[in-house]
């Protein structure tokens, strides 16, 4: 998990066939040295096509979700358990390096209250365990904190700490996101810093989802805060474009954030990359 990547969301949340051959061919296009496929339904997913295709375009693939509300398992770790060796599987079977995420919970897991300790210690049975499996198919586990309106158990940086420290997994890693640590941290610096032992990936997204560099994300201290930790790992573009209902309801995404998906590729993604290329996270 190492360069720069994109996430599969700005073009398909459904990887069927046809639609992960048009991912991979723009990622492809746009020189991207690997793609985050949202893998929603492992099940339906065709890994030996989707392996193929990563294969044949050179580049790397990783795998993000957030956990149904049947499998939470701040309510039902078994469940969650199931559904995560499914999706470890699933993404061990396409050649991707990484499951991450929501994999804690559900995106728009809400309770109303304060995390309590019988959830978080659900969590950390149900993660414990699913780790060793991601460990015997040689896949990396992440922990992707997501701000207080999506869920009410992971948020910052330190709180990921501190579940990952309590799990005890050598193959478990954090997973930052730009437009969460806008809402959560006390400055997206001080998250970097919390997190920097265990941080191997993050998302690079606008303060509104929208095109980066249009926003109130601060680049240049998320950028070199990275680069003072000499962070290198993953940096992957996401913006939500087109959501199913299903997901629009969790995220909370009521309206277009961009004029179009190429204009958060066209506008964006150079804005991104001259970013990481100014403070030395990539090079070319």
């Amino acid at each position: 998990m190492r360069g720069f990547g994109i996430h599969s969301s700005i073009w398909t949340m459904d990887w069927t066939p046809q639609a992960a051959e048009h991912a991979v061919a723009q990622a492809k296009q746009y020189e991207f040295e690997f793609i985050e496929v949202a893998l929603l339904n492992p099940k339906k997913v065709d890994t030996s096509h989707s392996r193929d295709l990563f294969a044949k375009a050179g580049i790397s693939a990783v795998c993000s979700l957030g956990m149904p509300e049947g499998a939470w398992p701040s309510r039902d770790p078994d469940a969650g358990l199931v559904f995560l060796k499914t999706a470890i599987d699933a993404a061990a079977d396409m050649g991707a390096e990484a499951l991450s995420g929501v994999i804690y919970g559900g995106i728009g897991e809400r309770t109303g209250q304060p995390p309590t300790t019988g959830e978080y210690d659900n969590v950390a049975r149900c993660l414990r365990a699913a780790a060793a499996h991601a460990k015997q198919r040689g896949i990396l586990l992440g922990i992707e904190p997501v701000n207080r309106y999506e869920t009410h158990l992971i948020n910052t940086g330190w709180q990921a700490v501190d579940m990952i420290e309590r799990i005890g997994a050598e193959n478990m890693f954090i997973h930052l996101d730009t437009y969460h640590m806008n809402i959560e941290e006390k400055g997206a610096g001080n998250g970097i810093l919390d997190a920097r032992a265990h941080l191997k990936y993050i998302h690079l997204s606008e303060s509104d989802r929208g095109v980066p560099g249009k926003g109130t994300c601060d680049w240049d201290e998320i950028h070199a805060t990275l680069a003072a930790i000499n962070f290198n790992g993953g940096l992957a573009m996401e913006s939500f474009i087109n959501m199913p209902p299903e997901l629009s309801w969790g995220l909370s995404v009521w309206r277009p954030v961009a004029d179009s998906t190429e204009q958060v590729i066209t506008e964006g993604l150079p804005f991104l990359r001259g970013k990481a290329r100014q403070y030395g996270l990539i090079t070319g």
